[in-house]
């Protein structure tokens, strides 16, 4: 397959340019106007092909290739960023499928049609990760989608309506995958693992289980400067010890566990907190352990807030279990990207949820420069990415034949 790597290059960098800077990083979080600039900019390239572009009914953006049968291969990744995020984690897979799409145009029909899908809100922005790939695999849970909302305070339905997509319609995406023979993804590794192998791309052999959960602690405010210390039911020191042992219940089991959010109420130097709330995102690739890392969590939570005299109440926010993709696709992947050992994920993406959903997934992984991800510094080597685009251009290939 003849793929214009220094086109793809050239794109990431003019996106990046339109919606980010290098100092403060990536703006597309998913339905602002900087996202919606980027679905802009991929559909303005799209309609330069012989494809078909469509939008689901739950907002993510497929552009079809027609083939010799009407079972497809999907290529594809997400659009949107964290707040602050890279230029790379999402489009990379996008853009690098754009390519594959424009080099099977070029030439003779395909034995199946190919597909490029740019997933909807991959990175969560009301706190659920996958949505868009969960919407169209069937498992996302409509009555807890309803009541989600964002840093902001803005509901999800709401959201969804401003941009013309019913929340109670967004299963009937569900067809899509029904099509699907194989799904495919790019992605940098947001980690250290290839950097330290020296190598530029790996498959990868499936995605850690994710248990995502909301702490709200509640004691009594009162003056910093008059309360004794004996006396204070402080809700902060109480979330502070569970922080602590979060961080030591993943290092006693192989996983890893992190507080990404504390929010105190009133938040003030000069009030002891009412109230604090503490996000909690734990992982492991496998599901038994990853359970006890959850137990073990809200006990050490629970016996904190009984220590400093504050109520303990867990909202569960989200979960998957450990997924494992194709084993004849990931042998397919790892020849593609130059047989070097794969290497699980330890963090999410769309093809889990695919993979979810039955259809047989494989992921390609590009070394990450110091691991960093979801940061204005994330970047890779160039002569890695042309490197990740060739071998899934190669993949994608075997798909489409096979």
């Amino acid at each position: 397959m003849d793929l214009d790597t220094a086109r793809t290059l050239a794109e990431l960098a003019e996106l990046h340019a339109l919606t980010g800077a290098p100092a403060t990083g990536a703006r597309r979080v998913c339905w602002s106007e900087d996202w919606e600039r980027a679905r802009a900019f991929l559909i303005e390239r799209l309609q330069q092909l012989p494809v078909t572009v469509e939008r689901d009914e739950a907002g993510n953006l497929w552009a079809l290739l027609p083939g010799r049968s009407d079972r497809v291969v999907a290529v594809g990744s997400h659009l949107d960023s964290v707040p602050g995020g890279g230029w790379l984690d999402g489009p990379l897979g996008v853009l690098g499928a754009l390519a594959v799409l424009r080099a099977v145009a070029a030439g003779e029909p395909p034995q199946r049609t190919l597909a490029l899908v740019d997933w909807a809100d991959e990175e969560g922005r009301f706190g659920r990760s996958l949505y868009g790939s969960a919407a169209a695999a069937g498992t996302l849970d409509l009555a807890a989608a309803r009541k989600l909302t964002d840093a902001a305070g803005l509901r999800l339905p709401d959201v969804l309506a401003a941009h013309g997509i019913a929340l109670d319609r967004v299963h009937e995406a569900r067809g899509r995958l029904a099509r699907l023979d194989a799904y495919l993804e790019l992605h940098i590794e947001q980690g250290p693992v290839l950097e330290a192998r020296g190598e530029a791309v790996a498959a990868v052999t499936g995605t850690a289980g994710t248990e995502r959960r909301r702490l709200r602690f509640t004691g009594r405010g009162g003056h910093a400067g008059t309360v004794p210390m004996e006396l204070r039911r402080d809700p902060l020191a109480a979330a502070a010890r569970t922080t602590l042992a979060v961080a030591e219940v993943a290092r006693r089991h192989g996983g890893v566990g992190t507080v990404g959010a504390i929010e105190a109420h009133p938040g003030i130097p000069t009030a002891i907190p009412g109230t604090v709330e503490l996000w909690l995102d734990q992982r492991h690739a496998q599901a038994r352990p990853l359970a006890t890392m959850v137990a073990e969590t809200l006990e050490a939570a629970s016996a904190a807030a009984g220590q400093h005299g504050v109520e303990l109440a867990v909202e569960p926010v989200w979960s998957i279990e450990p997924i494992p993709f194709d084993p004849a696709l990931v042998a397919l992947a790892r020849e593609a990207a130059g047989g070097g050992e794969p290497l699980p994920s330890g963090a999410l993406h769309d093809a889990a949820e695919v993979a979810r959903a039955g259809v047989p997934t494989a992921m390609l992984f590009v070394q990450s420069l110091g691991g960093i991800s979801h940061a204005p510094d994330e970047d890779s080597r160039p002569e890695h990415l042309r490197a990740g685009i060739e071998a899934l251009g190669r993949l994608a290939g075997e798909a489409l034949r096979r």
